[in-house]
This record gives C-alpha cells, structure tokens and sequence, in this order.
C-alpha cells in the first residue's frame, strides 16, 4: 500500500474510533447515572432504553448560543477547547489495543501518553484565563494544582510496572505482564486509579468545577459546541485512562481462548474501568482542597515510592 494512504487510512480509523468511543462512554455515563438515581429521562428518552439521549443532547448543544464575553481574550478563548481535547488524541493513538491494533508504534509509549495527557491541563487553564471572569480563573487555578499534585503518584506508579517488565513501550509491558501482577503491583494499580480520577477531574476530586462553589470553574462562561468540545475531553479522558490502565495492570489483550479475541479483552476490561469511574461520580461524595492534597502527598506519593522501591529490589534479586 502506498506510505501516504496508509498513513491517512490509520489517521481517519483512530480519529472514528477516538470519536466513538468517547460518545460510548458518555451515553454509558448518563445510562449508570440513570438507574442508580432513579432519573427517568435519560431511561427512556427516545424509546427503548433512551437509546435517543445522544441524539438529544447533540442537538440541545448544537441549537445553544455561542457567546464569547466581551473581555475575553478572544482567540485563547476559542481554541481552548481544542487544545483540551487533542492531547486525548494524540494518547489514543498510541495505546496499543492489541499486538497489531495500534495507530503509531511509539517505542517508549508509556511515557509519551502521560506526557501528552499532561498537555491537556493547559486547555483548562487557558479557559479559566481567557474568560475575564474570577470563578472561572479559579477554577483553572485549582485544575493545575490538583494536576501538579497528582501527577508525580501516576507517574511513580507507571515506573513501578516498566520497571517490572524491564520495558517503557505499551505493548513490551503487556508482552511481559503475567497474571501474578494483579497482586503483585495492586498498590501502583490502586493508586495510578485514584490520580486518573483526580487529573480527569472528576467526583470525588471534582473540585475545579464544583457549581456550588465556582459556578462551572473554568467552563463557566462556554456555551454550544465550545462547552460540547470540553465534554467530549473528559470522555475522551476517561477512554484513555481505562485504556492505560488495563494495558499497563490487567495485561491488555491477554485472555483466555483464542488469541485472535485479544482486542475484544481489552475493550472489555477498558470498559469495566469506565463504569468503575462512572460509579465513582455517583457514589462518593467530593473531597475539600486539603483533602485532596493530603491524599496526594501523604498517601499516595509514599504508597507508589514504597511499590517502586519493592519492585526495585525484586528486579536485581530476580536478575542474579
């Protein structure tokens, strides 16, 4: 096949797939919010199941107003959700859904996924700094803090499992990953778990839009499609995370029977994943600030240094 159609017809196969699996997550969402608080539209909007409740939101965001305030700063305003979202992209395109499912063979992927989920704080601030309103300034403020303190615990808890696997490439973790490590690397498990929530931002660590505070933080002043595209990052979000965390601690396309089911486990396990966060957002209610820092600093840095340190001692004992 020619380079560049090759090229084109991976670009337009991950963007579909990005695209649908991010509107999947975000029905599934309204569907598990549905039932466990027993809210009757989002059930049964459309016939069987609420299957229209997509359609319906779809349109509700496309008939709205776009308003841009009057001191904005407009041009940052306007390309903030994009700069949101597309990091999600870029990730998505390197996780490798099983040995020949992935859009760029990257060699040290690992790395390259938390480094362009870590871009996608600047969309965030820069919404919360372009709108020319405090809350939304505050809650900007408040996403980069809960980042900076959250990404040292994934980042630790990701090294904890390349380091077991002797590899910084997706699928080298998966090739090395065996069923001893859903015992063996819980603790990084639990805690890469709890700091993709929080960098997602949300519930319980929901605190950078928390309406009874700060109104929608930084999306208090986006409307239409702009708010849409800002939606459409925190699903694009979720699928990610779900994603590197069943590669990276449940052993990707590994499953029982036929290897050629391999793609299927691992958008099985992804999607356990993201009804578990989903549950999350339902379940339990959301931290205070300094709870939140607390978590971070003297819970979850000192249990993924400990899981490092375990794993180090492991790797030169097996390795003699």
């Amino acid at each position: 096949m020619n380079p560049g159609l090759e090229l084109t017809l991976r670009l337009v196969i991950v963007l579909a797939a990005f695209v649908v699996m991010s509107l999947v997550v975000g029905q599934t969402e309204h569907k598990v919010m549905a039932h466990m608080q027993g809210r009757l539209g989002p059930m049964y909007a459309g016939g069987y199941h609420g299957w229209a409740q997509l359609v319906a939101d779809a349109v509700k965001f496309l008939q709205k107003e776009d308003i841009t305030p009057a001191a904005a700063d407009r041009r940052v305003f306007h390309i903030a959700p994009g700069v949101a979202l597309a990091p999600y992209l870029v990730a998505f395109a390197v996780i490798p859904i099983s040995s020949t499912w992935v859009g760029a063979d990257v060699p040290a992927s690992a790395l390259f996924v938390l480094a362009a989920g870590a871009v996608g704080i600047l969309g965030v601030l820069m919404a919360g700094w372009s709108s020319a309103n405090k809350y939304a300034l505050l809650g900007g403020i408040r996403a980069a803090a809960q980042l900076l303190s959250y990404e040292l615990p994934m980042v630790l808890a990701v090294s904890s499992v390349a380091l077991a696997a002797g590899s910084v490439s997706l699928t080298g973790i998966v090739d090395a990953w065996s069923p001893i490590w859903l015992l063996w690397q819980l603790p990084g498990a639990i805690v890469f778990l709890i700091a993709a929530v929080a960098e997602l931002k949300r519930t319980p660590f929901d605190m950078p839009v928390a309406e009874p505070e700060i109104v929608m933080g930084p999306l208090t002043e986006y409307t239409g499609l702009r708010f849409a595209f800002f939606m459409l990052s925190e699903y694009a979000g979720i699928v990610v995370m779900s994603l590197l965390f069943t590669v990276l601690f449940l052993g990707g396309w590994h499953g029982p029977f036929s290897d050629a089911l391999g793609p299927l486990w691992t958008l099985l396990k992804s999607a356990f994943v993201s009804v578990l966060i989903i549950w999350l957002r339902v379940a339990w209610p959301r931290l205070r600030e300094d709870q939140l820092q607390r978590l971070a600093w003297l819970v979850l840095v000192p249990l993924a240094l400990a899981q490092l340190a375990l794993t180090a001692v492991w790797v030169v004992l097996s390795s003699q």
